[in-house]
Formats: structure tokens, C-alpha cells, sequence
């Protein structure tokens, strides 16, 4: 696998506005997310964990969703996927709206990766040890799968090549798999303590303490159960609500920043 990411940046922010087509791979099938996030970045407990440490819990965001066939839990007035009478869900990268210019285009404000630098399209994080394997191993997973690729896509609407070698890596693996439950899947164990939760996520408008919410329970999950340690998720939501960086104002300043352009700004 080799990937030419100069320029690019399409598995990290919301590019549907530069597309003429509607890109909705996402939403094909019996699971479609319950929020309008991109491409989300799913990250596993270990990471879940490594950014808390990090005071990086603002950067985080859960994903549910909606299901007409297969186990589901009612929540909010919203069939979830569930597992058992919990509702599943993962935890991903939050995405906040920044002036970007990707592809050769002229800067537009889209929502894009937090730990993404809007003026050289490179992860600040990329070097550190919470970069995470979702983002290390791109697109090794689809390649694996034969699913298409964010490079693909970019390339068929924007030209130029991205994906260089097709070939997937030796060790590239399906990021969801049968033993996936407590690592990057994760289940609520308290459906009505998350129902008003779940009607602003469905409306896009989730709060700090919707967030830290699910993500302290997936910082408090079990490998392979859906178990959740009561006192780990004390501390998780502690340390969720408590523990601030530099990725916190920074979201602020961006959102402040769309905020005051308001629609059709420059």
C-alpha cells in the first residue's frame, strides 16, 4: 500500500461540498449513523483512554445508529442498533468546520479532523503515540475488504493519483470483527439516562456532557463483553468533563470563527 496525502486530506474532513455527487456510502445498508459526521475516524478504548490522559476528551465524539432490521433498543424515541437492550455505538474523531483548500481548490470552510492543521493539511498529531491506528493503517482495512477508499473517491472527483499501491498490507485487518464489542464497539448500559443524549445527536446538536457521556463508558468497556466498570467510568467522566488542552480552545476558536461568518460568510 502507498498513499500520495500531499494536498489531500479527503479521509479527514467533510468534502461533500466539493463533490458534485452526493457521497452517501455511509448511509447504504440496515446501520445508518444517527449524526451527519464524514467519514468519522472510529477509535479503539486503549485510545479512547490515551486521549482522556491527554486532555484530548473534546476531540472525541460517539456515533449511534439507526437500524430497521436486526437487534435495536428504542431510545429517545429513535431505533438504535443495540446490543441486547443497550445501544451500540462507537467513538470517533470530532469534526469542527475550518478554512481549508484541499485538492487544489480555493479555501472553504469545511468540517474538518480537530487535530487537523487547516493551512498544511498535516495531523498534529501524526508523531505522537495518540495517533490512531484507524488513521496509521488508511485505507489498509478497505483494501482488505475491497471496500472503496477516500483516495479512490478523491481521484474519480478531483483527478491526480492518491492511491499509489492498491496492494493491501500484510497486516492490514477488517476494524470490525465478532471480538470488535469493547474495543471499538461499545454499548450503553443505561439507555434512558442518554434519551435526551440521543435527540441532539439526532439533530446535530450534542453537548459536552452528551459527549463525555459515551465517551467515558467506552473508556470503561471490557475487551470482548459489554461490560462497563462502574468505577472506571466515574473516572473517565471525571477526567472527560475536567481535563482540558490546547485542542479545546482550538475547537472554540474555530467554531466561534464559522460562527461569526454566519451562512454564506467569507
Amino acid at each position: 500500500m502507498e498513499v500520495n496525502c500531499e494536498g489531500c486530506a479527503g479521509c479527514c474532513l467533510d468534502w461533500r461540498p466539493l463533490a458534485p455527487a452526493d457521497l452517501d456510502h455511509e448511509r447504504r445498508g440496515p446501520y445508518r449513523p444517527l449524526d451527519d459526521t464524514y467519514n468519522l475516524a472510529p477509535v479503539t478504548a486503549d485510545e479512547v483512554r490515551t486521549f482522556l490522559d491527554a486532555g484530548y476528551a473534546a476531540a472525541l465524539t460517539p456515533r449511534l445508529f439507526r437500524t430497521d432490521d436486526g437487534p435495536h433498543a428504542t431510545v429517545g424515541g429513535v431505533e438504535l442498533a443495540a446490543v441486547g437492550d443497550r445501544p451500540a455505538f462507537l467513538v470517533g474523531l470530532r469534526k469542527v468546520p475550518k478554512p481549508v483548500a484541499p485538492f487544489g481548490t480555493e479555501p472553504a470552510w469545511l468540517d474538518t479532523c480537530a487535530f487537523l492543521d487547516p493551512r498544511t493539511l498535516q495531523c498534529r498529531i501524526h508523531d505522537t503515540d495518540a495517533y490512531p491506528e484507524t488513521c496509521r493503517t488508511y485505507p489498509g482495512s478497505n483494501l482488505a475488504l475491497g471496500v472503496e477508499s477516500e483516495c479512490e473517491r478523491v481521484e474519480a472527483v478531483h483527478g491526480g493519483e492518491r492511491l499509489l499501491d492498491g496492494d493491501p498490507p500484510d497486516d492490514a485487518t477488517p476494524a470490525f470483527t465478532p471480538g470488535a464489542l469493547g474495543t471499538r464497539v461499545f454499548a450503553h448500559p443505561d439507555p434512558d439516562r442518554v434519551a435526551d443524549a440521543v435527540e441532539r445527536l439526532a439533530a446535530g446538536e450534542p453537548t459536552p456532557a452528551d459527549r463525555a457521556e459515551f465517551v467515558a463508558v467506552a473508556a470503561a468497556s471490557a475487551p470482548g463483553t459489554a461490560a462497563v466498570s462502574d468505577e472506571r467510568y466515574e473516572r473517565a467522566k471525571a477526567r472527560a468533563r475536567g481535563t482540558t488542552s490546547w485542542v479545546d480552545g482550538a475547537i472554540a476558536e474555530w467554531v466561534e470563527r464559522a460562527d461569526e461568518r454566519g451562512p454564506g460568510g467569507a
